[in-house]
Parts: structure tokens; C-alpha cells; sequence
């Protein structure tokens, strides 16, 4: 059991860098008012939006999140019945 837990660790940790480099890799959000224009400007004349590597990173970060709370869970569970809790 304890080697499924270490090696369930060992992904833990590589899924949290993973996500912590993700969310920085994401444009900030507060560009000020020429940020603001500019991202109405391509919104209204990008045809392919969902293409960007901004939707690529979104998508990444939904699905690098999910892991992340299911292998929290997992490991939580894992632990508390090999601590006999």
C-alpha cells in the first residue's frame, strides 16, 4: 500500500507543477483600457478564437485542475485507511 501511495505522490507533485506553470503561462487579465480594446477588437474580428493558445491553456488548466482534486481525494483516502483512521 505504501508503494502506491509514494508513487501516487510523486504524480501529485508533478500534476501541482504542472499547474502552477499553466496558470502562469496565461495572459494577466487587468491590461488596462488598451488591453480591454484590443481583446474586444480580436474577440469581434477572430474568427478562430478557440485556436489560440489562450483556449489551449483554459482547457489545460480545467483538465490539470480536475486531476489535481481527484489525486488529492485519492491520496487522502489512501492514507487515512493505511493510518487505520
Amino acid at each position: 500500500m505504501e508503494v502506491v501511495i509514494n508513487i501516487l505522490t510523486v504524480v501529485y507533485v508533478i500534476v501541482s507543477l504542472a499547474l502552477i506553470v499553466i496558470v502562469l503561462m496565461q495572459p494577466g487579465k487587468s491590461q488596462g483600457l488598451s488591453g480591454t480594446i484590443a481583446g474586444a477588437a480580436d474577440t469581434f474580428f477572430s474568427k478562430n478564437k478557440s485556436r489560440t493558445i489562450d483556449a489551449a491553456l483554459a482547457k489545460w488548466t480545467g483538465v490539470v485542475a480536475g486531476a489535481f482534486i481527484v489525486l488529492s481525494l485519492v491520496l487522502v483516502i489512501l492514507i487515512s485507511k493505511n493510518a487505520g483512521l
